[in-house]
Formats: structure tokens, C-alpha cells, sequence
């Protein structure tokens, strides 16, 4: 199968994975209310599984830990450098909230529930893709709790350092590389590796179904006809990733690495930029209509991008 057609099957799946709870909640069988615990569910139960399973997969390599560093840094590189961009030519209208949200969702995408799946189905015989997921989930949860605050906000006071390196996914991405280190993949009861691994594998289904039942209570002319949350959308699903892969095409890295870098840059607008938007009680229909219309679009845009790994 080319590169296209396994992108456009799991990007498909994933959107159908919205498709029951979309229903559910128009039939009133569920409620948003509820989604409060199924979130909690996920990113500390689901999550931590699934980040800790794909860091204990490869095999012992000694220049894996070291492309794990230089995948944070170049992640962590990108994502502040283009925030910055965008708010220098969005500096006019930095009063504006729909352009600081520009700035930040743009550039902070679901790698991990949504990105993880695509770029194993994209190097099924690699296994260190899962581990470039959890890289740049890292560098997503310190920019998020720091640069993406302030941004929002533009307040100093409400940057965390303590919340961006002692949240569920960093603790589970240390947990998961200091298993890697003591090789856990040959003593670990293949039982608890098998468990971990399909609690870790609910996660994509049940981010998908809680996008849905949000897809569902929101107004659908409003989702597709808000110009700012088209130009989030474009900035995050071609912008981004293209910056992303201009980065890296010049070095000496692997096809995996630099594929890995553009698949996850292309991934849809994180929920974790709602979940500031309702930390701070601003912009949550923004942060709503800009993570489900990326989520949406981006079933034709990362399989065209994906053509430029091979290219």
C-alpha cells in the first residue's frame, strides 16, 4: 500500500471512531456532562498505558535514546519558533483572542491519541515511531503549560514549569523510557505487557468517541462558516507540518525520523487547547470548533502530505 492509502484508511477509522458518540448524543443516550469522567479515564489510565507501551517495544539500540533528545529539541524548536512567528505578524491584533489562539493552536496538534496510530500504520517494521510520538508529546505538554499560557492569557502568572513536567504524560514517558533502559520488554510477564497494551490501544477510540459527542451538541453552520477557525485549521493541518519538514530535510537523519516529524506536525488541533481555554473560562467554542474541523479536514490533508515522505 503507498504511503496515501494507509494515511487515508487510519485517518478514516479514526473519524468513524467519532461517528457512536456523535449518535449517542443525538439520540440523548449520552450526555456532555458525562465526558468529565471519561477524560479523567483517559489521560490517566489510557494514556499513561499507551506511552509506556511504545516506549518499551524497541529493542535496546544505543543511538535510540539520543534521536529521542534531538526529537524533542527539533519538536520543542518548531513549536515555539512558530508560535513566535505568528504572533510577530499577528501583533497588531494581539488584543484579538481568535489571534492568540491562531498562534497556538496552530501549532499544537493531537500526536499522540491521533498521530500515534498514523505513523505506526506509516513504519509498521519501526518501532521507534511510537517512541518519536511520545518525544513530541513531551515537547507539546512543556510548550502547552508555558509558552501556549501565555499566549492565551498574557499573564506570566499562570505559566506552570511544575504542571508541564509533572503531568500524567511526562510521568508515564519517564516511566515508559526507564523501562526501555532496563530492557523491561525481555523480563516483564508478557500477561502485564499484553494488559498495558490494550488499555494503551482504548485510547484512540475513546478521544474519538468523546470528539464526537462534543461534534454533536455544537452548530454546524457556525463550525464551517467562522473564517478564524478555518485559518487555525490551515495553519495547523499544512503550515506547521510543512515547517516542520523544512527543518528537517536537510539532515542526516533517518526517513522514519524526518516522516515521523511531518505526520505528527500534520495531526488535528490537541484538546489539550480546549482544556486551557476552559482552565482560563475563554474561548472554549473557538478551542471546540478549531479541534473538530482539523480533526475533519484532516482525512484529505495528512495523506497528501504524507506523499512527501517518499518524494
Amino acid at each position: 500500500m503507498t504511503s496515501f492509502s494507509v494515511t487515508f484508511s487510519n485517518v478514516l477509522l479514526a473519524l468513524l471512531y467519532m461517528l457512536p458518540g456523535f449518535v449517542l448524543c443525538k439520540l440523548k443516550k449520552v450526555r456532555p456532562a458525562h465526558l468529565s469522567t471519561t477524560s479523567v479515564l483517559l489521560l490517566y489510565v489510557c494514556s499513561p498505558c499507551m506511552f509506556i507501551d511504545a516506549l518499551i517495544r524497541p529493542d535496546l539500540s544505543p543511538d535510540l535514546p539520543g534521536k529521542m533528545g534531538l526529537f524533542i529539541l527539533i519538536s520543542l524548536a518548531a513549536e515555539i519558533a512558530m508560535m513566535l512567528i505568528l504572533r510577530f505578524l499577528c501583533r497588531r491584533k494581539k488584543q484579538d483572542f481568535g489571534m492568540r489562539m491562531f498562534s497556538v493552536a496552530s501549532v499544537m496538534g493531537n500526536v499522540g491519541f491521533f498521530g500515534l496510530p498514523v505513523v505506526r500504520a506509516l513504519f509498521p517494521e519501526a518501532a521507534e515511531a511510537g517512541v518519536y510520538s511520545c518525544m513530541f508529546n513531551i515537547s507539546l505538554n512543556i510548550v502547552a503549560w508555558t509558552v501556549c499560557v501565555f499566549h492565551l492569557t498574557g499573564e506570566r502568572k499562570h505559566m506552570s514549569l511544575k504542571a508541564a513536567l509533572l503531568n500524567p504524560s511526562l510521568v508515564s514517558a519517564a516511566v515508559g523510557f526507564l523501562l526501555y533502559l532496563l530492557n523491561a520488554k525481555a523480563w516483564l510477564p508478557e500477561m502485564l505487557q499484553s494488559g498495558m497494551r490494550t488499555v494503551g490501544n482504548m485510547s484512540t477510540p475513546l478521544c474519538m468517541l468523546i470528539l464526537g459527542i462534543r461534534l454533536a451538541t455544537l452548530n454546524f453552520r457556525k463550525l464551517f462558516t467562522t473564517p478564524i477557525v478555518w485559518l487555525i485549521s490551515a495553519g495547523k493541518l499544512l503550515v506547521f507540518p510543512l515547517f516542520c519538514w523544512l527543518l528537517v530535510l536537510a539532515l542526516p537523519l533517518d526517513p522514519v525520523f524526518k516522516g515521523c516529524m511531518l505526520m505528527l506536525a500534520a495531526t488535528p488541533c490537541a484538546s489539550i487547547v480546549l482544556n486551557l481555554a476552559e482552565m482560563h473560562n475563554s474561548g472554549q467554542d473557538l478551542a471546540a470548533n478549531c479541534a473538530l474541523l482539523s480533526t475533519l479536514l484532516s482525512i484529505v490533508t495528512i495523506p497528501l502530505l504524507s506523499l512527501l515522505i517518499y518524494v
